[in-house]
């Protein structure tokens, strides 16, 4: 397929690969920010353990049970409730970047769509009950869509550092789904370039402080 996309029964059909299911759980809301900014659709994303960005979910052993099946043990473990992931749910596959402890990686992208309440809940049950809290996951994140007039929201929140292809995974399900418009993710996206270089010229002025602190002692 193209884009190095491949269907689900092909990407089974790898046996030599290891597979790895995440989800993006997601829902409307008439909810507004600040009772002015319409919020609209709320999208969950996790903080993890690294300090990095990601979709919940995990490693799955096809051999052993579903890719499906595999996604919702990940899920019940991460988030501490049982969701209902299927066949239908599942949006993407493809190779991912070969890594020294994992050269032939398949990544699986489900997209589900739940009630405010269900999202909720999920968000109340991942610092409750789910026994990944506080150690794989550091907590839930919701995804800003909109733009404030500072330009901060969206183009700040994609800024931040997403791991492997989870901030790809994040536009190209935003657009499949037409939950942003393209007008508005290009808008964002420019806007995050900007912040990326300001970061960058920040972190080597706080490299420079630390090393003069360091050669001080």
């Amino acid at each position: 397929m193209a884009n190095g996309q491949l269907s689900r029964a092909e990407a089974l059909a790898c046996s030599d690969c290891r597979h790895a299911c995440h989800a993006m759980l997601y829902s409307d809301t008439k909810s507004l920010l600040f009772g002015k900014i319409p919020i609209k659709h709320i999208i969950l994303m996790q903080m993890r353990f690294d300090g990095l960005l990601g979709f919940p979910g995990g490693f799955v052993n096809p051999s052993k049970e579903s890719l499906e099946a595999g996604l919702c043990r990940e899920l019940q473990e991460e988030l501490g409730v049982a969701l209902s992931i299927s066949e239908d749910d599942h949006l993407d596959a493809r190779h991912a970047p070969g890594t020294a402890s994992c050269p032939r990686l398949i990544t699986h992208f489900y997209a589900k769509k739940l009630e405010e309440e269900q999202i909720k809940e999920v968000e109340q049950a991942a610092v409750s009950t789910a026994r990944d809290h506080g150690q794989e996951v550091l907590g839930m994140v919701r995804v800003p869509l909109y733009t404030t007039k500072s330009g901060g929201g969206l183009s700040s929140f994609l800024s931040h550092a997403f791991i492997a292809n989870a901030r790809t995974q994040l536009i190209d399900t935003l657009l499949r789904l037409q939950l942003l418009g393209p007008e508005h993710l290009h808008k964002a996206l420019r806007h995050s370039l900007k912040t990326h270089a300001q970061g960058a010229v920040d972190l080597q002025a706080a490299i420079t402080l630390t090393k003069a602190i360091r050669d001080q002692s």
